[in-house]
């Protein structure tokens, strides 16, 4: 028993006239930091990339560009100067590879992880069968128990279960997430686009899934289930209905998160599970401009470690 519209079953061409943006450089993101107090500098000369600013210790400014498409290097160090940020210490953090930052003095911090990207552009039929064996196996069970899923936007309640059951598995797990308020700030500032899958036996739910919509995407932000959900692979049926109900939306791709196969074997698992690809990003890249290019032969020397990672598909 489901709450929302079944999705489309016909194939959709891939439209890539609007880029994908990553959602901490989406306009959904930068609203949310600025109901925050945040005042993110958005350059609009490189297609709006977001970069933050946050005081360290209380008295080191820095900038920060996460997982941003930084097809111009050199050009964004310069409007980053341009823009009154002559003498600030630059995190880089790029959504694909870019080597060119070692030739700008830019110096590699950590090396490139892996995200797990789903297209949503295929039909529903060629979803399921792009799922991995045992995952398909799961939903196959889950599907059987007689659930009911509902989809509707997540409430703007501190208090929420989900909310509250991802502060205290953080805890236990000694993992960061979002603070609750910065989610509770996308929820306020973006009606809509925060969408929750709970699933239900009975009245009861043993399951739940909150997905960030931005742009022409999503991310898939947290999720928790309870000891029965688990039993009857609730998450699993949460997953592959938001994965419909997002290509019904013609959003183009989730974003599933890092995958770390070291600390969290399980759950990259379960992404990889979705037929998810895994995407390099470009590791984390430090830059301060007085140096400029004098720290460009260091930076070479040490090029081995922005080799991105490789992990296996479970």
């Amino acid at each position: 028993m489901f709450d929302f519209m079944p999705a489309d079953v016909r194939p959709r061409p891939i439209q890539r006239s609007i880029p994908i943006r990553a959602l901490a450089q989406s306009q959904e993101f930068t609203r949310a930091v600025q109901l925050r107090g945040q005042k993110p500098l958005v350059l609009d000369q490189l297609g709006d990339t977001v970069v933050m600013q946050q005081r360290f210790w209380g008295r080191v400014d820095v900038a920060m560009v996460n997982r941003a498409q930084i097809t111009k290097p050199l050009r964004l160090l310069e409007l980053l100067q341009e823009n009154g940020l002559r003498r600030t210490p630059v995190i880089l953090s790029p959504q694909s590879l870019t080597p060119d930052l070692a030739k700008l003095g830019a110096v590699p911090l950590i090396s490139p992880a892996q995200v797990a990207q789903l297209e949503l552009t295929t039909s529903k039929s060629e979803r399921r069968a792009a799922l991995h064996q045992k995952w398909r196996n799961r939903l196959n069970h889950a599907e059987s128990q007689n659930l009911r899923v509902k989809c509707e936007n997540m409430p703007l309640d501190p208090d929420h279960w989900l909310l509250q059951a991802d502060a205290k598995q953080q805890g236990q797990r000694g993992y960061r997430n979002w603070p609750m308020d910065l989610t509770l700030a996308y929820v306020h500032e973006n009606p809509g686009k925060a969408k929750l899958f709970q699933a239900f036996e009975d009245r009861e739910v043993i399951a739940a899934v909150l997905i960030l919509c931005h742009g022409n995407s999503a991310t898939y932000h947290i999720s928790h289930s309870t000891d029965r959900g688990r039993s009857l692979s609730a998450h699993n049926l949460l997953m592959w209905k938001a994965m419909n109900w997002l290509a019904a939306q013609d959003y183009l791709q989730l974003d599933l998160g890092l995958i770390n196969t070291e600390d969290a074997a399980g759950l990259a698992r379960f992404k990889l599970g979705t037929g998810a690809k895994l995407h390099s990003l470009g590791g984390t890249w430090a830059y301060w401009p007085p140096m400029g290019r004098l720290l460009g032969p260091l930076a070479a020397l040490d090029r081995r470690l922005m080799t991105p990672r490789k992990t296996g598909q479970a």
